[in-house]
């Protein structure tokens, strides 16, 4: 007789956490150096104010620090290990090797399998993916995801159409093996790209195709570039489909959703989104006004934030959506878990990693 089928396992959301640096960079203040004004990109963007990292903090700071809170979050005791990190980026420390090693180093993690995600925005939805799909064949018992960005790094200064936009910011959740059946399994999933977008959404400097190209890189390649007008409808026609889709395979019907979490790009493309998707605009959990766009930051921090604001409860069915340069996009659903312990606010001092807490209490 044949063995009966294993079970099936899924990934389970079981900790959250997140991290903003502590300067906090106004529209006032951006309008002393640009030809801007607090109504011009609160009008446009919905934006009033963003996080920016100091000189010296990297990307894997801001990750690492959003790690070590969803670790604690997730287990207390420290005994269950993350076997595998996963760090979704736009911003690495360096081109070469990858920022997620670095990361799990810094939290004691050394021996974990790591590794980057690169979807731009739609990172840390494509982690998500990646994540479960280890969980689900066996690969990964435990896992560390942080979506962490340093977009104050690769902005220019100059442009008002982008460095008003965009922030600097980590969020992270910790994922198990569980049942496909519980709160917090995560999926299923609809993920897309069109590489005819290249363009749209881009840094054109500093990778092989501009160094093998026989000329120097322009003075302006080394910065984050994007065409606003064409992104804005590219992305809600994406992410509506997308949701759509995802909905469909769940089985979930739109008016059982109970929080619509967007990928926080701007609040008028949220707020046409829950108008095509049909999802009324007070199910939106929006942060995009204190916070900016973080790219592949902006749901995991939206998440523990509106964790932390007592907006999540167990059992609400949450539908999540991004869309990101190259082009990318993607959705998943959830059904919000019973987290144990009180939701914190987002911190803006990075905790101390296990490791460097272990290696405290060893010397008082």
């Amino acid at each position: 007789m044949a063995a009966p089928p294993a079970p099936a396992r899924a990934a389970v959301l079981c900790g959250t956490g997140s991290f903003l640096p502590a300067r906090r960079v106004s529209n006032d203040m951006l309008s002393a150096t640009l030809d801007t004004s607090d109504e011009w990109i609160r009008t446009r963007t919905g934006i009033g104010a963003r996080h920016f990292t100091d000189p010296g903090t990297t990307t894997s700071d801001l990750a690492a620090a959003a790690g070590a809170r969803a670790l604690a979050d997730a287990d207390p005791s420290g005994v269950d290990a993350v076997d595998t990190v996963v760090v979704a980026t736009t911003t690495p420390d360096r081109p070469c090797p990858g920022t997620a090693p670095v990361v799990a180093a810094k939290l004691g993690l050394s021996g974990a399998a790591a590794f980057d995600v690169s979807a731009v925005c739609t990172g840390f939805v494509y982690g998500l993916a990646t994540a479960t799909g280890l969980i689900a064949a066996g690969a990964a018992r435990r896992v560390l995801l942080v979506g962490a960005e340093t977009y104050s790094s690769i902005l220019d200064p100059a442009d008002r159409t982008t460095s008003v936009i965009f922030g600097d910011a980590a969020g992270a959740v910790v994922l198990r093996a569980g049942d496909p059946d519980e709160p917090g399994a995560v999926g299923p999933f609809d993920l897309g790209s069109d590489g005819d977008g290249v363009d749209l959404i881009t840094v054109r400097g500093g990778g092989a195709e501009q160094r093998l190209s026989g000329r120097p890189a322009e003075p302006g390649d080394r910065y984050f570039a994007m065409a606003g007008k064409q992104v804005f409808w590219q992305a809600v026609r994406h992410m509506a489909k997308s949701s759509r889709a995802v909905l469909d395979s769940a089985g979930w019907r739109v008016d059982e959703v109970d929080h619509l979490v967007g990928h926080q790009a701007n609040i008028r493309i949220l707020n046409r989104l829950a108008d095509d998707i049909g999802v009324p605009r007070e199910r939106s959990i929006t942060n995009i006004a204190e916070v900016g766009n973080t790219s592949a930051a902006s749901i995991p921090l939206a998440l523990d934030q509106a964790r932390a604001a007592g907006r999540l409860h167990t059992g609400d069915r949450l539908l999540l959506t991004a869309f990101g340069g190259g082009l990318t996009w993607g959705s998943t659903v959830l059904t919000w878990p019973n987290l144990a312990g009180p939701a914190q606010s987002t911190p803006t001092a990075p905790p101390l990693s296990r490791s460097q807490s272990r290696s405290e209490e060893s010397t008082r």
